[in-house]
């Protein structure tokens, strides 16, 4: 069965899609499980006023090798959105603040709609 109005919005969509100019940086890092919400709460906050514009945080499950024996285990996962201009920042005080001996940070450059990365810039 052909369906013309589903047809007509595939083809709408696929003319019309946004613009992503903006350059943006995604730091992602993971902390203790052992954290309440409160802590993992304000240590974003820290963040924030670090120069980072946005950070989400949730549960997950981390599987890995560390001093040979494979561990799993639950853990916060930390997404930070920063622009280009305060990434540096951000970065030393994820750096000087986190509580793990190895911490993971991974920094990735991203391109976002037009319009968030112009409120992720203007943070």
């Amino acid at each position: 069965m052909h369906n013309g109005a589903l047809d007509e919005n595939v083809d709408f969509l696929r003319r019309k899609r946004p613009v992503m100019p903006h350059t943006l940086w995604v730091i992602k890092t993971t902390l203790p499980k052992s954290w309440l919400e409160a802590e993992v709460g304000s240590f974003a906050q820290s963040l924030l006023e670090s120069g980072a514009a946005c950070i989400h945080h949730h549960l997950i499950t981390s599987t890995y090798t560390w001093e040979d024996k494979i561990q799993s285990e639950q853990e916060w996962a930390v997404e930070i959105k920063v622009s280009k201009a305060n990434k540096n920042e951000v970065l030393e005080k994820l750096e000087n603040t986190h509580p793990y001996d190895v911490p993971q940070i991974i920094v990735q450059e991203c391109v976002s709609s037009d319009s968030y990365g112009e409120w992720v810039d203007s943070q």
